[in-house]
């Protein structure tokens, strides 16, 4: 059972497990970012941001994820050009900023094509998952323009320097094994098997530890910009905290409890 909650090109879906889910739902056009679609996901992810539930899913419809700008919509602008492609940067940015600060874990799944912007919100999940039939494309240099959507920031950190640098400027396409082993998925699928696999991933983690879950998430983030002795005394402070909750008790409780043998 769930409960769409919205409609248009980006819709909200909450579920009754704990799932609030962002859906790009406009497949015939490859659920490519233009203005008014740029600008629906900002505000989903504003409205989600509000109520995050246990857990997010970030998945499309149709059989791309997302195929990046809609170039359709920049070109014949002239002189506008820049200030519309600065308008769908900007909306798509604030929901990429949105989805990587939510405090519950991330999931996304992507099949099919994820290319310019649609990278980087396939990679900024926290759990990524990936079917069989994806393929990861820069594609800004082959037509003249530089990455946006948090790909410049988050390749790096993925897949490290040498290989974001080959990905950002030769345009080459990773495959769903090619992004596995280079970190930019957690695990591949089979497309048949790609949403319920994501919905559970996703039920799974709305059903656990939630203090737990939203600390680490934290953890992890603060990691990336934080010096090792900084971030290690974050950590103690963390788990400390943590370990005085009823939650923690409780679970650390079951766990030492004698299990029975069948």
């Amino acid at each position: 059972m769930s409960l769409p909650v919205t409609t248009g090109p980006v819709r909200i879906v909450r579920h009754h497990d704990g799932v609030v889910e962002v859906r790009l739902d406009d497949p015939g056009r490859g659920n490519a970012l233009d203005l008014r679609t740029a600008e629906a996901l900002r505000d989903a992810t504003a409205e989600v941001t509000e109520d995050p539930g246990g857990a997010v899913l970030l998945r499309s419809s149709g059989g791309s994820f997302c195929v990046g700008g809609d170039l359709r919509a920049f070109a014949g602008r002239g002189a506008e050009t820049s200030t519309y492609v600065h308008a769908v940067a900007s909306a798509a940015h604030a929901a990429i900023q949105a989805l990587y600060e939510l405090p519950v874990p991330l999931v996304t799944a992507v099949r099919g094509a994820a290319a310019g912007g649609g990278i980087g919100l396939a990679l900024v999940g926290d759990i990524v998952l990936a079917a069989r039939s994806a393929r990861f494309r820069l594609a800004y240099t082959a037509i003249g323009l530089t990455p946006d959507c948090g790909a410049s920031w988050l390749l790096p950190r993925l897949a490290g320097p040498r290989r974001a640098a080959d990905l950002i400027l030769t345009n080459r396409v990773l495959n769903c094994d090619d992004a596995e082993r280079w970190g930019l998925v957690s695990r591949c699928v089979d497309d048949g098997k790609l949403d319920e696999a994501a919905h559970r991933t996703a039920a799974e983690l709305a059903a656990g530890a939630t203090d737990a879950l939203r600390a680490a998430k934290a953890l992890l983030r603060a990691g990336a910009g934080a010096d090792l002795r900084r971030h290690l005394a974050e950590e103690a402070r963390s788990i400390a905290a943590l370990a005085d909750g009823q939650e923690a008790q409780d679970r650390m409780t079951s766990f030492l409890a004698p299990k029975s043998v069948s």
